[in-house]
């Protein structure tokens, strides 16, 4: 399976070319990235498209603006009703910026929904590099409570660099390190960063048994 790194900026959004953030990306182990803003005409590029917006209905008359199969569709997250709204929607991917929504914007009932509709919940590891003291423990809290639902419910999770340059971007190994300090654990890293290719075929993610 392709390892993904979620989500990657580049120019204009950020400070390097797309070409030369798909290059760094495959010399740090990986097979694919989702550029937003992108396109996918670069090798190991795929497109996609954030939508950030306070309202379903905002989101849905987005959504008829993106041409069908055009790249991975992500959604900037919200409150609970929010989120479990735009889980429904048929074209939407990806839950994005949960660590900055509130308290109980996805419980149990949105890990079901979430399961059901095969959409996957984005753990931004950028937080975990940028952020210092009680902001970075609140990620850390945040995505500890979001691993224990999707150990439970089996929805999908990706992991993202959500990199705006080079230098932000991190290796598959990196990105194992990093995600212990939420006690994820490797072979959960493997599955998260290959779930999007799962969901873009079609296919039922790997689920990793753990004893």
């Amino acid at each position: 399976m392709p390892l993904i790194d979620g989500c990657i900026h580049p120019y204009p959004e950020g400070d390097s070319s797309i070409r030369r953030m798909a290059l760094t990306a495959r010399e740090l182990g990986f097979d694919q990235v989702v550029a937003a803003g992108g396109n996918d005409e670069v090798p190991g590029v795929l497109k996609g498209t954030i939508i950030a917006a306070t309202s379903v209905k905002e989101v849905v008359s987005t959504l008829q603006g993106i041409p069908q199969g055009d790249g991975v569709v992500m959604v900037t997250s919200g409150d609970l009703a929010f989120n479990r709204a735009v889980i429904g929607l048929r074209r939407v991917r990806v839950l994005k910026g949960i660590q900055r929504s509130p308290k109980g914007a996805f419980n149990h009932v949105a890990a079901r929904e979430a399961e059901a509709k095969g959409v996957a919940v984005e753990l931004d590891l950028s937080p975990l590099v940028g952020e210092r003291g009680i902001q970075r423990q609140r990620v850390i809290s945040r995505y500890r409570d979001l691993l224990q639902l999707h150990r439970r419910y089996h929805f999908p999770v990706t992991l993202a660099s959500n990199a705006r340059s080079i230098l932000g971007q991190r290796s598959v190994r990196d990105m194992v390190f990093l995600a212990r300090l939420f006690d994820m654990e490797e072979g959960e890293v493997m599955g998260a960063l290959s779930s999007l290719d799962s969901i873009l075929s079609g296919r039922s993610p790997v689920q990793v048994v753990r004893g």
